[in-house]
């Protein structure tokens, strides 16, 4: 494999697992960080140990001018890029519904709805056949979440997950026919630091019970099947949605 690839949110758990393997597979990466410079320096300096180009870029994916000089800053380094991986996003602290607040709600919405959307219109840019670009694809990261509906948690999250599963779909319609391949990928129960961050580092541990394959995900089994889904061996699948979620 070879080309350009940007990872948004891509410092810690699955987006950094992602740059690792794209690195590892030739990939020139970008990547992006909101507030994790430390652990964006510590992922660039294993890809570069081991041989890979990268670069890592600070970007708060909710800010449409700081995505399009996310952007512009690889056109600079690398040139256009060709595979993009969306995949910035927060849950928002754990809550029943009537708990939430418009505030939160938009935090959560500005960041995995708008931002995704934002990252993806400037990857169009670049790729699309009809724009002058050699085409190109694209993952986002959506959620089992978006399925079973996060009741009594993340109904807020689920609800932006929606979102991303409808754009996918709509996404890859539009843009098939202009060079661009666009699929998401719907992590269920993966062991990064995302649980911790919304406030019940425990939960994947509570969740075993109810996974068929009795154990939780790694970050780098998600890499894995998103690398596929960018690769030439998925050459002629667009629109999917790829549950990770051990059966669950």
């Amino acid at each position: 494999m070879s080309g350009v690839m940007i990872v948004t949110g891509g410092s810690q758990g699955i987006g950094a697992a992602t740059a690792r393997l794209a690195a590892a597979r030739g990939y020139k990466v970008a990547l992006s960080y909101r507030s994790g410079a430390q652990h964006a320096a510590d992922v660039l300096a294993e890809i570069r140990a081991a041989g890979g180009e990268a670069i890592a870029v600070q970007a708060d994916a909710a800010d449409e001018a700081a995505t399009v000089a996310l952007f512009e800053a690889v056109d600079r380094a690398f040139g256009p890029v060709t595979a993009l991986v969306n995949n910035a996003g927060i849950t928002g602290p754990i809550r029943k519904l009537d708990a939430v607040d418009a505030a939160m709600l938009g935090e959560v919405m500005d960041l995995n709805v708008v931002g995704c959307f934002i990252a993806l219109r400037e990857a169009v840019k670049r790729m699309a056949t009809d724009r002058g670009g050699a085409g190109g694809a694209i993952v986002n990261l959506s959620s089992r979440a978006s399925e079973i509906g996060g009741a009594n948690e993340f109904v807020h999250y689920a609800a932006s997950k929606g979102a991303i599963d409808s754009f996918t779909v709509g996404a890859a319609r539009e843009l098939g026919p202009r060079g661009i391949r666009v699929n998401a990928v719907n992590p269920g129960m993966i062991e990064t630091e995302i649980h911790a961050k919304a406030g019940d580092a425990g939960r994947t541990t509570r969740a075993i019970p109810v996974i068929p394959l009795g154990r939780v995900g790694t970050a780098d089994e998600v890499a894995k099947v998103i690398l596929w889904l960018l690769s030439d061996e998925a050459a002629y699948v667009t629109g999917a949605l790829v549950p990770i979620g051990g059966g669950r």
